[in-house]
């Protein structure tokens, strides 16, 4: 049988009353699957190869669809429920049939109209694509292979006393410091970041920003973006308040001064009374 969750690229075969029967190139028949008629594209030959997402339908049937699902499985999605029903809540997951999360899957009771990261999986004993906002169980931090400086991607799960949980690289948990973040973060929130330590226990520490003399060139293109965004001048000085900076670049006071120390000599920039002026050759 095919794998379930996922996307495949298969051949149609034959044309049959309730669709398209599509399948591998190897005619393994155990992996045919049925495109229903609405999901037919209008133009088509025996032959072709086409592409789509394969999965239990409504009626347990494995069945294949065009429709593009929010996530796959094995991955995390930031998901709105749908429906609460006795036996648990379903999330609206981009197909026709909703993800079904059920009770002893959900971190806090899932509400209708509230939206919730989760981890989306395949049943063990349903083989049905079911979601978890249990998101830790599906984390391991045992053996983490990333070293300080490694650029990694993050979803923000949830916040803590100290700053804000991230799922790293969808396999680790890690936390960024509220003293290294320097703009508005939600649950979902898909991030760039870099490692910072990891430590024996193996925790990650991470921060939203490059470490160093690493920060330098992209805090500055940074700068020189909104400063173009914003015709050349941005109301900033070494005087501002760490607030301002933040507000309007989303940089910590010390980076902030960094990069304009490095636009500053290399003539992007010119430095006001009143704040930074990109100089002439910028703004041709």
């Amino acid at each position: 049988m095919l794998d379930l969750g996922v996307y495949h690229t298969l051949e149609i075969l034959r044309e049959r009353e309730p669709g398209l029967f599509l399948g591998d190139k190897e005619g393994n028949e155990a992996n045919e699957v049925l495109l229903p008629n609405k999901y037919v594209p209008e133009e088509y030959e025996i032959g072709d190869l086409i592409k789509v997402f394969v999965y239990l339908d409504s009626g347990e049937r494995v069945v294949a669809t065009t429709l593009e699902p929010f996530a796959t499985v094995n991955t995390f999605a930031y998901l709105k429920c749908s429906a609460v029903a006795e036996v648990g809540a379903f999330l609206d997951f981009g197909l026709e049939k909703d993800l079904f999360v059920p009770f002893k899957e959900q971190a806090s009771k899932m509400r209708e109209g509230s939206w919730y990261l989760v981890y989306v999986h395949l049943d063990e004993k349903t083989n049905r694509l079911v979601g978890s906002s249990k998101t830790n169980r599906f984390l391991k931090n045992d053996l983490v292979l990333l070293s300080p400086y490694d650029k990694v991607d993050l979803i923000a799960s949830h916040p803590s006393p100290h700053g804000w949980n991230m799922i790293v690289n969808s396999k680790h948990l890690g936390l960024v410091y509220d003293n290294e973040i320097f703009q508005k973060i939600h649950v979902g929130d898909m991030l760039t970041g870099y490692v910072k330590t990891v430590r024996n226990d193996g925790k990650i520490d991470l921060t939203l920003q490059r470490h160093g003399y690493r920060s330098i060139e992209p805090n500055a293109v940074q700068i020189l973006k909104i400063l173009r965004a914003q015709g050349g001048f941005l109301p900033l000085t070494d005087k501002s308040s760490p607030g301002e900076i933040s507000s309007m670049l989303q940089l910590s006071k010390k980076s902030f001064k960094r990069a304009v120390g490095t636009l500053y000599k290399s003539g992007d920039i010119s430095l006001e009374k009143d704040g930074i002026q990109l100089v002439e050759k910028e703004l041709e």
